[in-house]
């Protein structure tokens, strides 16, 4: 694989001058953040941390030169956040690097407004919104003839009960910016069309109906994975790498990847290119396929528009993705780039979980699993130089599994609540 990157014409008003004191702002406190601050501040590039939700793993690495909380409220106290960050520090320009879909769904809606204080690495609503909603992006892929699952949108049950699907389905949110049990989860298997049903009606009241999909469900396993990473400038690739994502935290519906490897499959490559040409997607981007083994076709899952939890793994196999969007955004001319195939990532602690249970169901043997973590290897955490947020991930994440188990504790306490009969709905009953 050979990614390739010359100097470009484009202007970003908000893009650095020379002289100005170059910082950059990472939102978000996550090992995908983490990824970010440690390969900027290797480099000598100043960044500070808005930490948020209890994810602080960024702010602990010694990279890290200020870390600052984010604030609770609606979108325009963020905003205002912002601004008044941008205004009341000593650095002349901000280089602002989101790591979650909120916060880059947020950015993205007041571009506008912060373009004039901010170096954004964010596109415009008007490209981010096909990558961030579903409903676009699979009606975009339809248009540009992409391979997809077979996708419905129904609007109500009696809309859910005339779609014509074969079991297993799935169901999935359109958008991932709430925060909910089905978003926390990503999907809900279903058998049966009464199941469906049933879980269907949960989803709707947790989200409004129009949020909600219903999906054929592609088998296969991590084996069957892949993804198509990005620099991109007005839809074009300045830099590019393909990976096989071979293990998956939790395993159906994988939130987040723990076992990655960066391989040559050329065939995600044409698809991937033709959506962000279409979309005109500027920044960093990860494309999720899935190989359907009953015809053999690579169909597309989702967009990532932002960094990926895995990116860090791009830089030992010759992409340093946050360094190179650095560079973008100065307006320097970027290196020919050659990808290494057979590079490995790991998020440890969680992959050790993943394989163990494959070992254990005959899908994964032991030396498989051991050959798999020889070099060359990238953990998501652990670092040499950088050792105390590996040390401190432990109590870390169990005051997040704590605080979704309450999350989802409280949801279902109050559908119960909402089931339960009041002295209303007796008397009509009666």
């Amino acid at each position: 694989m050979v990614a390739t990157s010359t100097s470009h014409g484009h202007h970003n008003s908000g893009a650095f001058e020379r002289s100005d004191r170059r910082v950059a702002l990472v939102l978000g406190g996550n090992y995908r953040a983490l990824g970010v601050v440690r390969a900027l501040g290797r480099r000598g590039i100043p960044v500070w941390v808005v930490k948020q939700d209890g994810h602080a793993l960024a702010g602990l690495s010694r990279y890290a030169e200020r870390t600052l909380p984010w604030p609770k409220g609606d979108d325009a106290r963020k905003i205002a956040y912002l601004e008044a960050l941008a205004s009341r520090s000593d650095v002349e320009r901000f280089l602002l690097i989101p790591t979650d879909d909120e916060c880059t769904a947020l950015i993205s809606r007041n571009h506008d407004v912060l373009a004039n204080k901010f170096v954004l690495t964010t596109p415009p609503w008007a490209s981010l919104r096909w990558a961030l909603d579903k409903r676009l992006m699979y009606q975009l892929g339809e248009r540009l003839g992409i391979d997809q699952p077979r996708t419905f949108f129904p609007d109500s049950v009696q809309g859910l009960t005339s779609c014509d699907v074969n079991f297993p389905v799935i169901l999935k949110p359109a958008t991932r910016e709430l925060l909910n049990p089905l978003t926390t989860d990503k999907a809900w298997q279903v058998d049966d069309r009464r199941t469906l049903v049933s879980r269907y009606a949960e989803a709707c009241s947790l989200m409004s109906p129009d949020l909600i999909m219903v999906q054929e469900l592609i088998p296969g396993g991590g084996e069957s994975q892949y993804s198509y990473a990005a620099l991109c400038m007005e839809g074009r690739p300045l830099a590019s790498l393909m990976a096989l994502r071979a293990r998956q935290f939790p395993r159906d519906f994988g939130r987040f990847s723990t076992f990655v490897e960066t391989v040559d499959e050329p065939a995600i490559e044409v698809p991937a290119t033709k959506l962000l040409e279409a979309i005109r997607f500027t920044g960093l981007v990860e494309v999720e396929f899935k190989r359907d083994r009953r015809d053999d076709r690579y169909k597309l899952l989702d967009i990532n528009p932002r960094v990926w939890g895995w990116h860090s793994l791009c830089a030992a196999a010759g992409i340093d993705f946050s360094y190179l969007l650095w560079q973008l955004m100065r307006r320097q001319s970027l290196p020919k780039l050659h990808v290494r195939s057979g590079v490995r990532w790991a998020r440890m602690g969680s992959d050790f979980a993943v394989a163990s249970s494959e070992i254990c169901r005959g899908e994964l043997s032991i030396f498989e699993y051991l050959w798999g973590l020889r070099p060359p290897l990238e953990t998501a955490i652990f670092a040499l130089d950088d050792p105390v947020p590996a040390i401190c991930e432990l109590p870390t994440l169990v005051y997040l599994l704590c605080k979704r188990a309450l999350m989802r504790l409280s949801s279902k306490q109050n559908t119960i609540l909402e089931r339960m009969p009041t002295p209303e709905n007796l008397d009509d009953e009666q």
